[in-house]
């Protein structure tokens, strides 16, 4: 099971109340799109995240960016149980805010030096 980065409750407390029911029971679904999210950060940001130690200040945006990365995979996956397409939407413009800005953060090179 991967979500080394973040909690499954963590993505699925973004990808909000009306998230799939039957996602969240697929195992092998919700593991993958966590791997795909590390692979992602990894490669925006230059760096195993996996392997190397993270400190406090990389482990929060971390945990946030990876959490919104999955979330909105998750929301993606069926948009059905929401209660309208702008509802879904809101959320994944809010997560795909705090992947672009995260990600922006944690490729710094000032940042990365200091780790």
């Amino acid at each position: 099971m991967s979500f080394t980065l973040c909690t499954s409750g963590a993505a699925t407390a973004k990808a909000g109340a009306n998230v799939s029911g039957t996602l969240l029971g697929n195992a092998a679904v919700l593991d993958q799109f966590s791997q795909e999210t590390e692979g992602f950060i990894n490669a925006e940001t230059r760096r195993d995240w996996i392997t190397a130690p993270a400190n406090a200040a990389s482990s929060g945006a971390l945990a946030d960016v990876s959490s919104s990365h999955i979330a909105n995979k998750m929301i993606n996956y069926d948009m059905g149980g929401y209660i309208s397409r702008l509802e879904a939407q809101t959320m994944l413009d809010v997560n795909a805010d705090i992947v672009r800005k995260g990600i922006a953060f944690l490729s710094k090179d000032e940042f990365q030096e200091k780790m």
